[in-house]
């Protein structure tokens, strides 16, 4: 996307009052983030060696930023996309039981990412994972689980209400449900972007099921590397996915506003099923999928919450560079001065 300049955009805080709305935002909403979804606070990674497939893959296209260790005959490490397969082997090396999980912060460089209100160089995320049974792969309990962070984001918003009245909810009670085969039926000649910019605008919050496969139309609605989350599991509605993302309405950018991806977690059917279909049947040799293939790690449901988007909705800014402190390009810093965007 370009960069938007929302027309007569206006503070709703100053930078200063900004930063203690930041904070009142991350430490309200990991506890209640925790405490909905049985999580504990673990520490983790910045990088993870490479070569172990431990890395998130994320589309399947952005190079991870890497280096060589020198005491360790420069073998390279590479810092992480995000941590979908480190969480999950995390839950089985602590033995933590079905209903309970994990969450932490995650610290990243997408130094691939186009710059713009959304997208930065850094990016900061709530990664959770939880540990879940087999009767729960299916889309009643995602949708239980995406209704469960859906009421802690809605209580987040009524915090930052009481604290500064003067920025009001925008957030509609419920989340809507709907499958990208539906988006698809339904606005057959948009782009899958256009699809959900369409479904947020209508919806307010939505949940699209199913990111990942091959549509009727023999597109992707996006990409997803095939090794963790589940996008080819049938469901009870004839279509396939138990995964998907929660996307607001932004009424400042007016735009789709992606604020998580999460989904239930690959098995050793679903993995090797999606290994074949993305062609990288090589990786059942890796240390990740070894684990998964020889059931040493268990079953689980995960995902991010991206940190800085976060503040950034609640808050109401036009820029992600409001809310978090990162590079951009001279020309942008430029614009969004004229405009009354103050970036960190």
């Amino acid at each position: 996307m370009a960069l938007i300049i929302p027309k007569n955009y206006k503070l709703k805080l100053l930078p200063e009052t900004t930063e203690q709305a930041i904070k009142m935002v991350k430490v309200n909403f990991q506890a209640r983030l925790a405490e909905t979804l049985n999580l504990r606070r673990v520490t983790a990674p910045l990088f993870v060696l490479t070569g172990t497939g431990i890395n998130d893959d994320l589309n399947g296209t952005e190079r991870a930023v890497s280096f060589p260790i020198k005491c360790m005959g420069d073998r390279r490490a590479e810092v992480v996309h995000s941590l979908a397969k480190w969480k999950r082997m995390k839950l089985g090396s602590y033995g933590i039981a079905p209903g309970f999980g994990l969450y932490t912060d995650m610290n990243a460089i997408r130094a691939d990412e186009d710059l713009d209100n959304l997208h930065s160089l850094y990016v900061d995320q709530w990664d959770w994972e939880k540990t879940i049974t087999s009767e729960d792969r299916n889309l009643d309990f995602l949708k239980e689980t995406v209704n469960k962070i859906y009421r802690a984001m809605k209580d987040m918003e009524k915090l930052v209400y009481e604290a500064h009245p003067h920025i009001t909810p925008i957030l509609p009670d419920n989340i809507k449900f709907i499958h990208s085969e539906e988006l698809l039926e339904k606005y057959p000649n948009l782009s899958p972007k256009e699809r959900e910019t369409n479904a947020a605008k209508e919806y307010g919050a939505v949940f699209i099921i199913g990111i990942g496969g091959v549509l009727a139309n023999g597109e992707k609605h996006d990409g997803r590397a095939p090794d963790y989350d589940d996008w080819t599991t049938p469901t009870v509605n004839g279509f396939k996915g138990l995964n998907g993302d929660i996307l607001f309405w932004n009424p400042i950018l007016n735009c789709s506003f992606e604020i998580s991806s999460m989904g239930i977690r690959v098995d050793k059917t679903a993995l090797l099923r999606q290994l074949e279909i993305a062609g990288c049947m090589d990786r059942v040799s890796l240390e990740f999928h070894k684990s998964l293939l020889e059931d040493r790690i268990p079953l689980s449901i995960g995902g991010g919450i991206g940190q800085s988007r976060l503040c950034m909705f609640f808050l109401q800014k036009a820029h992600i560079g409001e809310v978090q402190a990162s590079i951009w390009p001279e020309e942008q810093i430029r614009i969004c001065e004229e405009n009354n965007i103050h970036l960190l």
